[in-house]
This record gives structure tokens, sequence and C-alpha cells, in this order.
């Protein structure tokens, strides 16, 4: 069995700013842990203009469509196409996985509220997006466009104990899927794990900095993030996934 400080020293994350160390590095390990500062040159934003978007978590709606009955977490989702550095506002749609990748919450259509208009105008979320695209075009291209679905969690410690995943090891049904820390109070554990498609772990890290982005490659690897606890009922987890697509939104197949 790897430990987890072996699985920490075997992690692939990149140092030194640089596109490309960081593109060949998603496309050598199927992931890459990118660390805040290098983050804010991604997404050509400082790290006071990202933390300025940190107010748009605070109000997210319960996410109703738990089937465990959770009230652990909170959720806004929007789509997005993206092209020649411009970001399309797709229309209102719902997110929906199959049940072979969410057997807990996959199947059905999912309809949550949009992020706040004032969070969509900012200049540092649009680059957020830009960045990340810009970064995965040097990985794998798409043809024409990406369809990007961007989604705000808030997972909190109401009950003690909150699920970042409830569902389990997963994979997101994309090609791509980022997972940008934006701020954890007052809790333990959330550790973001990566696993080979046998199941073995490749990566075991807590992430515990704003704005660090870990980068997968979903087709190649699977993910899970372990259960948050706090000894206060006001802890809480707060994430962006952006998973991106290269032939279009997920949509049910009737």
């Amino acid at each position: 069995m790897v430990s987890g400080l072996e699985l920490e020293n075997k992690m692939t994350s990149v140092n030194n700013f640089n596109h490309n160390s960081i593109a060949d590095a998603l496309t050598q390990n199927g992931f890459v842990l990118v660390d805040p500062e290098m983050f804010s040159e991604v997404v050509d934003s400082s790290l006071h203009e990202l933390n300025q978007l940190k107010m748009y978590w605070h109000h997210l709606p319960l996410d109703p469509y738990l089937k465990d009955r959770g009230n652990y977490r909170h959720r806004r989702h929007a789509s997005y196409t993206i092209s020649n550095n411009k970001i399309t506002t797709a229309p209102y749609r719902a997110h929906w996985q199959s049940l072979e990748n969410n057997q807990l919450n996959g199947g059905i259509q999912r309809w949550y509220d949009s992020p706040e208009p004032n969070l969509t105008v900012r200049t540092s979320w649009q680059n957020i997006l830009l960045g990340i695209t810009k970064l995965l075009n040097l990985v794998n291209p798409a043809t024409a466009k990406w369809f990007v679905e961007a989604h705000q969690f808030r997972i909190n410690t109401l009950s003690g104990t909150g699920l970042p995943t409830p569902e389990g090891v997963h994979r997101d049904g994309a090609d791509f899927v980022g997972i940008i820390l934006v701020d954890r109070e007052q809790i333990q554990g959330g550790e973001s794990r990566i696993l080979y498609a046998d199941g073995s772990m490749c990566l075991a890290k807590t992430l515990t900095s704003s704005w660090t982005l870990l980068m997968i490659d979903d087709t190649r690897m699977l993910h899970e993030t372990t259960a948050i606890t706090s000894n206060s009922s006001s802890g809480y987890r707060d994430t962006l996934v952006l998973t991106f697509h290269k032939s279009g939104f997920q949509e049910p197949k009737y």
C-alpha cells in the first residue's frame, strides 16, 4: 500500500510557470496540480482580483437533487461555448450526467440557478474560462469550440460532515475537468484523490490554498474528494468545477 507521503512525493505539480510545462504534465500524466501563483498567471488575473470572487459563493441555493436527502451541498450552474477567445453563454439548460458516470445522482435533468450576473461580468471570471481553455488547446484542441459547464459548489458542515463527491470515485463524462479551490473555512478533510482506470491511486492531496487548480483528463482518470468534517456548523469548502467537452454538452439520450 502506498502511503499518503509517498503519493504526495509522486504527484505531478508544476513549480515554475510555463504554459507548455503545465500542458506537458497534463498530457503525460493525465492530471496536473497548479499552485495559486501559477494559476494567477494562467488566468491573467491577480490573486487580489480572484479573491474578490469569493463573495459569490455565499448565497448559493441548496442542491435539491441529492438522492441521499443531504442538505450539505449548495450550487449554481452555467453553460458556455468558447471559441477563438470568445465566450458565449449557452441558453439556460439542465445539467445532466449518465448513470454510468454518476450512479447516485445521474440519469435525471437537474435544473440549477445560474451564477449571479455580477459574477459573470467580472473580467477575472471570464479570464478563468479563457485561460484554462487556452491551456487545453495546447493539450488537445477542440475542432470548432469547447462546450464548458461551470459549477459553483459549497459543501457545508451543518450536520458535522459534508460530502464533496457523494457519488464516490467517478468520471464526469467530460474530456477535461478543472477543480479549483475557492475557499475553505473551519474544516478538516476534503482530500482530492486521482485514480487510474483500474482504481489504483496516483494522487492524494488536500487542497488548502485558495486558487489551487487540479486539472484532470477525464477520459483517462477517475477522481473523488473525501468528506469534510468540522466542530463548527459554519464550516465550508467552496470550489469551482469546470468541465470541458469537445463534442457537445451531455444530454439525455431518449
